[in-house]
């Protein structure tokens, strides 16, 4: 079970959603930001792997530029406990780029794609 305040990650190759665990008991999802490559790059300075068609390096560089950010998020003490909700490929991704940080916060982990889910929605699937 999420601890309250936990951050949600709801991620593809092209944005994400952050939310936070509001609920004392339980899960209840508010969200807090949404990212997309603009606003990851305008802080990122990653470049993205090579050998790969334009619109998988472009989703192979949002991940990283977004696991970058989780890592600050967690370095900076901003989040206890973490789950992380993305498409597979995108998971794959996110995962070579943890901070042994973010491994030890992180709770849960599901290879689905629920960004237009509702928070209704994404909480049954972190139940």
């Amino acid at each position: 079970m999420l601890e309250h305040n936990a951050l949600v990650v709801v991620a593809d190759g092209h944005h994400a959603i952050l939310y936070r665990n509001s609920a004392k008991q339980g899960i209840e999802l508010t969200e807090v930001q949404q990212l997309n490559p603009k606003n990851l790059a305008d802080e990122a300075e990653g470049h993205a792997p090579q050998e790969r068609s334009p619109k998988d390096e472009d989703e192979a560089t949002f991940a990283k530029q977004l696991a970058e950010r989780l890592n600050g998020i967690v370095l900076r003490h901003k989040a206890d406990q973490l789950a992380i909700i993305a498409d597979p490929t995108t998971l794959g991704t996110l995962r070579k780029h943890y901070h042994k940080e973010l491994e030890g916060k992180l709770k849960k982990e599901l290879a689905k794609d629920l960004t237009k889910a509702s928070p209704e929605d994404i909480a049954k699937a972190l139940s």
